[in-house]
């Protein structure tokens, strides 16, 4: 009984999603009243997102009621939307994909590109990779469904490698941290602050990362917030979105523009690093931009025929499917 529930809900989400791209492509603009009483519930990673708006003074602009459910990984936020638990959620550029492969319509509304890549890769302590090439043979954490897949896939492809060469062993992206330090893997992407502590931490056992010079080898960061179909087809809703993209996008001007106060308020008032290293953190992520929509289709294409080409999934999809792209006049508007 529970199963069919569920795909009901999720036939009439693909229905409203359905005329919601054909309006996005036709040019159709956004609701931009918020009623009061209107409430979003978005997904967080390591409580980023909420210290981020909070710190920056941007939570207290939203027009709607806005509240935080943390998770770690793009499958399980999928999951909450799915369960129609969740409006809204910054992820890596992997998700929207699963959840397209999935039938699951959760169109990405805005963007964030970085001049730096989003993960590092850790080596467990005791081994030294110092070349992608040096790969070949190793067993490495791999997450489905999370910007780490594609990481990993674009690291075997600049070495010349194939994922016969390696050992992929599935892990939930939480379960990162505590494979490499347990040595259960040779090599695992990480992200902040997981990548420093871990260095911090093992660092009498003799734990290493690949050389910052074979990361410059691999793509740049690409973050997204995604949002529910059934959210986007309600007035109410999609006019709250709108509103809270215009916000995120000022408060992560803010972290650049304040890295101090961004270094306190989220890596040591809440991650409990050291302020040094803090700082270390925000100034690898390098530069910060707001792409439209519409100039990261073909990117996200490459993506996903890198992933398909890697047998992970079923099918060839269309980008073209995972953008809202009404939401660009916002980004274009909210970034200058």
């Amino acid at each position: 009984m529970r199963r069919t529930k569920v795909a009901s809900a999720l036939l009439g989400v693909v229905l409203l999603a359905g005329g919601l791209q054909g309006q996005a492509r036709a040019g159709g603009s956004l609701p931009t009243e918020v009623p009061a009483g209107t409430a979003l519930v978005v997904a967080d990673q390591n409580e980023a997102l909420q210290t981020l708006m909070i710190a920056s003074g941007e939570q207290q602009k939203l027009a709607a009621a806005v509240t935080y459910a943390n998770f770690l990984g793009g499958p399980a936020i999928l999951e909450a939307f799915r369960a129609r638990a969740l409006d809204l959620a910054t992820v890596g550029n992997t998700p929207p994909i699963q959840a397209q492969a999935a039938g699951e319509t959760i169109p990405i509304v805005a963007a964030l590109a970085t001049s730096e890549p989003d993960y590092q890769f850790a080596v467990r302590p005791g081994l030294t990779v110092s070349r992608l090439e040096e790969l070949r043979g190793k067993r490495i954490a791999y997450a489905e469904g999370t910007g780490r897949q594609p990481f990993v896939l674009n690291a075997l492809k600049a070495a010349g490698l194939a994922k016969a060469d390696v050992t992929l062993v599935p892990l939930r992206a939480a379960d990162f941290p505590d494979a490499i330090r347990s040595g259960q893997v040779d090599v695992a992407a990480l992200n902040e602050p997981h990548f420093s502590r871990y260095l911090a931490d093992f660092a009498d056992q003799q734990a290493s990362a690949l050389p910052r010079s074979e990361h410059d080898r691999l793509p740049r960061s690409l973050t997204y917030l995604y949002a529910s179909g059934e959210a986007l087809a309600d007035p109410a809703k999609a006019a709250a979105i709108r509103d809270f993209v215009r916000h995120w996008i000022a408060a992560k001007r803010w972290s650049k523009a304040n890295p101090d106060a961004w270094v306190k308020a989220y890596y040591v008032d809440r991650q409990n690093l050291k302020e040094t290293d803090g700082k270390a953190i925000v100034q690898s992520e390098g530069q910060i931009s707001f792409p439209l929509l519409r100039d990261l289709v073909s990117r996200q294409q490459g993506l996903i025929d890198l992933i398909f080409e890697a047998g992970d999934i079923p099918e060839r999809l269309d980008a073209a499917r995972e953008f809202d792209l009404r939401f660009d006049e916002v980004i274009e508007t909210a970034a200058k």
